[in-house]
C-alpha cells in the first residue's frame, strides 16, 4: 500500500505578515530609533572651556578644564597641540567636568574635541581651539659636536641655556632628549653639572653607524616658570673603528682598524714627573703645526725642563695640551725610554701617517704609565674611563634602577627598511 506525501508547511504568509508588521513599525516611528546613527548635534551651548576665556590666551601653568551644563554629560575629550601631542586628562564620574592631568606647553595652540550625550542618548560634538601664553623663561639645548662623521668614541653633549638642579626637572629635560641609532645601542645621558649632559653607549658606537639626536623640549614645562625652547637636531655618522693603544712601559703604539692591527709605532711618552695619563682618551682635534711652550703647562721659562718647540702633525687628546705628534728630536729614545713632558712622540713619518689615518672621535688608549688615569670630564673626553654602572647613576632616569628597566637605557632604533 503506498504512502501519501506529508503536507507542505506554508510559512510564506507568516513571513509576509512579519515583514509588514516591521515595516509598519518603522513607518510609525518616522525614522531610526538608534541615536548613534543620527548626525551629532552642535553642543556649543552645552560645553564650555572654563580654564580660558574666549579670545584670550590660557595660562599654561593651570589645568585645562571643560564643563557640561544642562542635561548634557561629557563622554569623551581629546586635546592635542599643533604637533599632535596629547594632553592627559580625567573625566568626573557624573560626566559634568573634564580636567587635564599633564602640563600644557607654553606658546602653543591646542585643539580640544568634546563628545557629549543628552538625556535622550543623542550625541553632541564641540571643537574648541585656544592658545597658551608664551613662557617668561626659556630653556634651550645645544647639541654637540657639529653634524659630521666622527670616530666610534665620540660622546654626544647637550649644553643647557639655564642651569637645572632639581631632580624632577632634570628628569623632565632628559626625557625629551632623544638619541636614535642604527644599529641600535644601549646608552644613557650623564649630568656632568647643572648645565651639561654627555651621552655615550655602554660600549663604543658601532662602526658606520647613523645617529640622530633631537629634543622634544619646546613648550614643555620644566619647573616653576621655566619652559623648554626650540633646539636644532644633530646628525652624526661614525667611520671605521680606529683605536691607538700605547704601551708606555713598552714604548710602543699599536694602531687597530676594525679590530685588525695596521701599524706598530715606536714612541716615547712622559718621563718621571710628567708621566702620560693612563686610560681612554678621544681625539679632540688636529693641527698640522703648533708651537709648544713649557710655560703653557706651568714650567718656568729658563728652567731645566723649559722648552719652546715648533711641532708638526699634532693630534690633540686633552685640552691641557697632551698630543700625539712628531718629535724628531727624540727619535733616539723612541721605542726605548720615556723622555717627553707628557705627549706621545714619534718620528715625523709616523706622526704624519697617524695624523692622516685618524679623525676626531677616534680612540687613544694609554696603558702601563706611571701617571694618573684620565679624568672623565674636565680635560677632554675621558667618558669611557667611568664604569657603566656608575655612568647610569648620573642619569635622572636610570639612577637607582636595575639595568634595562629605565627609559634611557637604549638609543632608540629606527626600523630597518
Amino acid at each position: 500500500m503506498g504512502h501519501s506525501p506529508p503536507p507542505r508547511v506554508r510559512t510564506v504568509p507568516f513571513c509576509t505578515m512579519l515583514l509588514v508588521t516591521l515595516a509598519l513599525g518603522v513607518a510609525a516611528c518616522g525614522g531610526t530609533s538608534n541615536p548613534l546613527a543620527d548626525k551629532p548635534y552642535d553642543a556649543t551651548g552645552q560645553v564650555a572651556l572654563t580654564s580660558a576665556k574666549e579670545g584670550q590666551k590660557a595660562d599654561p601653568s593651570k589645568p585645562l578644564e571643560v564643563t557640561a551644563s544642562g542635561h548634557d554629560r561629557i563622554t569623551d575629550v581629546t586635546a592635542t597641540d599643533a604637533s599632535g601631542r596629547y594632553v592627559k586628562g580625567e573625566l568626573s564620574p557624573d560626566g559634568t567636568r573634564w580636567h587635564s592631568t599633564s602640563a600644557l606647553s607654553a606658546g602653543a595652540h591646542y585643539t580640544v574635541r568634546v563628545s557629549t550625550e543628552d538625556e535622550d542618548g543623542a550625541q553632541g560634538r564641540r571643537t574648541i581651539g585656544f592658545d597658551t601664553n608664551p613662557a617668561d623663561r626659556l630653556l634651550r639645548v645645544a647639541f654637540g659636536p657639529q653634524n659630521g662623521t666622527y670616530g666610534v668614541g665620540q660622546p654626544i653633549t647637550a649644553e643647557l641655556s639655564v642651569p637645572v638642579q632639581d631632580p624632577a626637572a632634570r628628569a623632565v629635560v632628559e626625557r625629551t632628549l632623544r638619541v636614535e641609532s642604527q644599529p641600535a645601542v644601549q646608552g644613557s645621558w650623564y649630568w656632568v653639572d647643572n648645565r651639561t649632559l654627555h651621552y655615550r653607549p655602554k660600549d663604543y658606537w658601532p662602526a658606520h653607524a647613523a645617529i640622530d639626536v633631537h629634543a622634544t623640549l619646546d613648550g614643555i614645562k620644566v619647573g616653576g616658570g621655566l619652559y623648554g625652547g626650540p633646539s636644532k637636531p644633530l646628525k652624526l655618522t661614525t667611520g671605521d673603528r680606529v683605536e691607538a693603544v700605547t704601551d708606555a712601559a713598552g714604548h710602543s703604539m699599536t694602531v687597530l682598524k676594525n679590530g685588525k692591527e695596521v701599524r706598530s709605532i715606536p714612541v716615547t711618552t712622559g718621563k718621571p714627573g710628567f708621566a702620560t695619563r693612563n686610560g681612554v682618551k678621544v681625539v679632540l682635534g688636529q693641527e698640522s703645526f703648533v708651537r709648544m711652550r713649557g710655560t703653557s703647562i706651568g714650567i718656568a721659562e729658563g728652567s731645566s725642563d723649559s722648552y719652546d718647540l715648533p711641532v708638526y702633525w699634532a693630534t690633540r687628546v686633552t685640552w691641557s695640551g697632551e698630543y700625539v705628534h712628531a718629535a724628531p728630536w727624540s727619535e733616539g729614545s723612541q721605542g726605548w725610554e720615556n723622555v717627553s713632558h707628557g705627549c706621545t712622540g714619534m718620528s715625523t713619518e709616523n706622526a704624519k701617517w697617524f695624523f692622516d689615518n685618524v679623525r676626531v672621535g677616534d680612540l687613544v688608549k694609554v696603558v702601563g704609565s706611571a701617571g694618573d688615569t684620565m679624568s672623565p670630564f674636565d680635560n677632554g673626553f675621558g667618558d669611557w674611563n667611568m664604569p657603566w654602572n656608575k655612568w647610569r647613576e648620573g642619569s635622572a632616569l636610570t639612577a637607582g634602577k636595575r639595568e634595562g628597566t629605565g627609559p634611557a637605557d637604549g638609543a632608540r632604533l629606527r626600523p630597518e627598511m
